[in-house]
């Protein structure tokens, strides 16, 4: 038996170019498979194992505390095995043809607290031209949920501050029109008029609203280690990505009474059942509140 193993992960490698990571983890997978069909099922052979022996072996699993994402990655390591086996003629059936594939659980955003966003939002003490810059930066992504993505690649024309909205262009080069409160227009505008003019490169002209230390565009790369110091200036023990200040930007529009469909809209979102994460969050919320405030909770 686990000489059909060596040739599956060899099949595998040869014909199908896989990743070592994803080699090692269908034998890991296979051997743990195996290990319990030799020791618990009492089998000895590949084509006397079955549907039921399958199942007994992700009981065993879960009774481990194995997470839904790594049950599915053990079925679908055995499921591909088995059509292995039968291709080659080593079982004349294939027992894991009728598994279900649980589905992952979905785990919640991080969020930040308001009275975090606060903090992380004063943290450029020093305004000069790059703290009134990561000032800006980090008012538009919490003013309009904008990914960091979308935030970079902003041009100066895509503000329109007389008429209070951003113009960004998502996934998909899907453009969106986003409303921007008066708070993220004015660090913008500050940027723009005392900072912007003093990093662009004369050698290198751009339209890019956001600018590096060389004049010149600034990179996803270039956010995350401003960002991380930020972090570390607020003293925010939570660990916070870019994306953080978008769930934040959704979650605090819910708790605060906001659409949902108008929520979707502003994220960008295809699907709304995208954009219900977000009201997972506020009811978890909800019940952190009343247990910590109603006197007979």
């Amino acid at each position: 038996m686990e000489n059909q193993i060596r040739d599956f992960i060899h099949f595998l490698t040869i014909e199908k170019g896989l990743a070592k990571n994803t080699l090692v983890s269908y034998e890991r997978d296979l051997r743990s498979y195996w290990s319990f069909l030799k020791d618990v099922e009492t089998i000895e052979d590949w084509n006397d194992s079955r549907r039921v022996n399958i199942l007994h072996f992700l009981v065993q699993l879960k009774d481990q505390g194995k997470s839904s994402k790594t049950v599915a990655r053990h079925i679908a390591s055995i499921r591909s095995f088995h059509q292995f086996l039968l291709r080659e003629r080593v079982t004349n059936q294939d027992p894991s043809i009728h598994i279900e594939t649980p589905k992952p659980e979905r785990s919640l955003p991080k969020v930040l607290s308001m009275e975090e966003v606060e903090a992380l939002l004063e943290a450029p003490k020093k305004m000069d031209e790059f703290g009134l810059r990561d000032k800006a930066m980090l008012e538009l992504m919490y003013a309009t949920g904008m990914r960091v993505s979308e935030l970079i690649s902003m041009d100066v024309s895509d503000v329109h501050a007389s008429m209070g909205f951003v113009r960004c262009v998502g996934k998909g080069n899907k453009e969106r029109i986003i409303p921007i409160g008066q708070t993220a227009l004015g660090a913008i505008e500050h940027y723009m008029e005392s900072s912007r003019g003093k990093m662009a490169s004369s050698k290198h002209r751009t339209d890019s609203l956001f600018l590096n230390h060389h004049g010149n565009r600034l990179t996803r790369q270039g956010f995350w280690k401003i960002l991380k110091k930020l972090v570390k200036s607020a003293q925010i023990e939570k660990e916070i990505t870019p994306h953080t200040l978008r769930h934040s930007f959704a979650t605090h529009l819910l708790m605060n009474g906001a659409d949902l469909r108008a929520v979707q809209e502003m994220l960008g979102h295809a699907d709304i059942s995208t954009t219900q994460i977000y009201t997972h969050i506020t009811n978890v919320r909800i019940k952190d509140v009343y247990s910590k405030f109603h006197p007979r909770a």
